[in-house]
């Protein structure tokens, strides 16, 4: 009962989290304070929920103990003593469903207010994107980690410091106008990008994908082109994420395991998802710019959304595709899905090449798709024997089991392929 008490509570904290720490900074001017608000009302929950039950409307339960707690902060805090009675009457006289109306009022604002906040000049870019990611997305630090490939301490130092400075230089709880919103667009879009991959492909957990943080940040990305009409890259980050979600319910089974792109049924991709996709593509190709990262990005899996099947899909355009993304916004991973393509359009011995002079960049040690990627083309070459220890290599470096079970399901199919 408490282990499935708990995974309620996750739930529920990883789709209500960035509205209430977003609510909680409105009504407390502090980032920092808000989030240990939130967590506050995360471990009652925790505490209480195995005796008590689930609420029904647990958002509203965590929102409501957070509030609460915010209120005794207030009260406690001789910094806030000037807002403790306003502050503390104004929430205090409000009742939970009149609360949770209002909420549902200012939750978008709110919520892409959240991420300019974090998405602050006065923090460096990776701080931006770490704090946002565990504000906006809910990802814990070692999500955070993988998705940047760097490391847990590294991450959690960022992410302290983040809130500090954002405390210390009393940014405002705004959307910024102007140049000042020009200078921290790319940024924003830096984050939806990471919280939308992290929701397409889950790092860690049980799950494969988690569409609501696909969900979250194609909301916050169609918010941004409805204020930024000029900007061909927005359009273009949303077109890449409308046509990514468009295959999420063909990319795992009946039982959860994942379904790679080349076995997926594409009766089962979103074709409403698809239009809006390639809508936005034409927004970003007619501004009359040259093509951004994500435009570029975007054309790549317009090609496969184009495609009735694997092998209608134009894989020597992608990979000339991905060279573009590769000058334009150098990346090994950028170059790991290059080679892919090219072993897609002219053989798994050229994509082996270029797999094999990204062995020794420091970036990708540890990321499993690199060894995965060269188990495939080794397994195509029948070089079974390597292909089955790359694929077990790839499966224990995931923190996703999925992942780890289709990996091992791979290694072991290779080794029943060499007899």
């Amino acid at each position: 009962m408490t282990a499935d008490v708990h995974r309620v509570v996750d739930a529920v904290w990883r789709m209500e989290s960035a509205t209430i720490v977003a609510a909680l900074t409105r009504v407390t001017g502090d980032v920092g304070l808000a989030e240990e608000l939130a967590q506050d009302a995360l471990v009652a929950a925790l505490e209480r929920w195995p005796d008590t039950g689930v609420p029904a409307r647990p958002g509203a339960w965590l929102m409501a103990t957070a509030k609460h707690r915010a209120i005794d902060a207030f009260r406690r805090s001789r910094r806030l003593a000037d807002k403790t009675g306003e502050l503390g009457r104004a929430l205090s006289d409000a009742e939970e469903p009149d609360w949770a109306a209002a909420l549902d009022e200012v939750v978008e604002d709110d919520v892409l207010r959240l991420v300019f906040i974090a998405c602050h000049p006065v923090l460096s870019r990776e701080a931006r994107v770490a704090l946002t990611l565990r504000l906006v997305g809910g990802l814990s630090t070692a999500e955070i980690a993988r998705a940047f490939l760097t490391t847990e301490p590294t991450v959690a130092q960022r992410i302290v410091r983040a809130k500090r400075t954002l405390t210390a230089a009393r940014v405002p709880f705004e959307v910024p106008t102007g140049a000042e919103f020009t200078a921290r667009l790319s940024s924003v879009l830096a984050v939806l990008y990471l919280v939308f991959n992290e929701g397409y492909s889950a790092t860690a957990g049980v799950d494969w994908t988690r569409p609501d943080l696909c969900a979250e940040a194609l909301r916050l990305g169609r918010v941004l082109a409805e204020l930024t009409p000029g900007e061909p890259e927005v359009h273009g980050l949303v077109a890449l994420m409308e046509v990514q979600a468009s295959r999420l319910r063909a990319r795992t089974g009946p039982d959860g395991a994942p379904v790679l792109l080349l076995d997926q049924d594409r009766g089962r991709w979103d074709r409403v998802l698809i239009g809006r996709g390639l809508a936005a593509l034409r927004r970003a190709e007619e501004s009359g710019d040259a093509l951004g990262p994500y435009a570029l990005q975007a054309s790549i899996a317009a090609c496969h959304a184009r495609a009735g099947s694997p092998e209608e899909t134009d894989w020597a355009r992608i990979a000339a595709l991905y060279e573009a993304l590769a000058e334009l916004a150098p990346s090994p991973v950028v170059e790991l899905n290059r080679a892919v393509a090219v072993s897609m359009a002219y053989g798994p011995a050229a994509g082996l090449v270029l797999v094999d002079q990204l062995a020794d960049v420091p970036a990708l040690r540890g990321y499993h798709l690199l060894p995965s990627v060269r188990g495939d083309l080794l397994g195509k070459l029948g070089r079974t024997a390597e292909a089955r220890a790359e694929f077990e290599r790839a499966a224990g470096l995931t923190r996703n089991e999925r992942e780890r079970a289709l990996l091992l399901d791979r290694a072991a199919a290779t080794g029943d392929l060499r007899g």
